[in-house]
This record gives structure tokens, C-alpha cells and sequence, in this order.
């Protein structure tokens, strides 16, 4: 089945049980699964960052990845990425380690192309 249809949800009204964090992760970075489509493996999902929350992974992801930060900020390589940045990464491509002294929350979109 696609994508399921989703009204406006307010995230931080949203309980603390249903952020988990992804696998790959380290603790700090959570997830909220917003919608899935299981068959293709594309799915929109909400990331926080909780203050002074840092990876020291680099990461992959068989999808496209478009991230959108809300709020906050993320550290990459040696950069401060505020609130209102982009970004757009090709399936297979490595990034981070990430870190957020501040925290962050993100919009994230992931899917396969053709």
C-alpha cells in the first residue's frame, strides 16, 4: 500500500513512546515515522536532536534523502547548519558524523527514484 494519507499533526504534542531511535543512530536522535510506503521503502518521518546529541558514525541510506531543519541546528564538518537549511543526498551517499549542541528537529523525506 502507498504512503498513507495524513492530516496536520503538531509534533510536539506528540508522546515521547512514539520517538524511537533509528537503527544506525546514536542515542539522542530520534525518529517519528510519519508515513510509510512498505513495498517501495519511501517514508516521510520527523528527526530531533536532542541537545549535545552526537554520532560518530558515518552514515548511508538506500534511498534519496531530503532533509529540511525546522528548528535548532546540526553540526557537519566543522559547519553549523541552522534552522531553514537543505539538504538533498543521493542513495549510497556517506555523510556525517553529525552533532547538535543546541538540539534540532528535522523533516526528512526518503525514497527510491526509478
Amino acid at each position: 500500500m502507498p504512503k498513507a494519507e495524513l492530516e496536520f499533526i503538531d509534533p510536539h504534542k506528540l508522546p515521547d513512546h512514539e520517538w524511537v531511535t533509528p537503527a544506525g543512530y546514536p542515542e539522542g536522535f530520534k525518529q517519528l515515522i510519519i508515513t510509510e510506503d512498505k513495498e517501495t521503502g519511501a517514508f516521510t518521518r520527523l528527526m530531533r536532536a536532542a541537545p549535545g546529541a552526537a554520532g560518530t558514525a558515518t552514515l548511508t541510506h538506500e534511498t534519496w534523502e531530503e532533509v529540511y531543519i525546522i528548528e535548532g541546528s546540526l553540526t557537519y564538518c566543522g559547519k553549523v547548519y541552522p534552522a531553514g537549511s537543505v539538504a538533498v543526498r543521493p542513495p549510497g551517499m556517506p555523510h556525517g558524523p553529525f552533532s547538535s549542541p543546541n538540539g534540532a528537529l528535522m523533516f526528512e523525506v526518503h525514497y527510491r527514484s526509478k
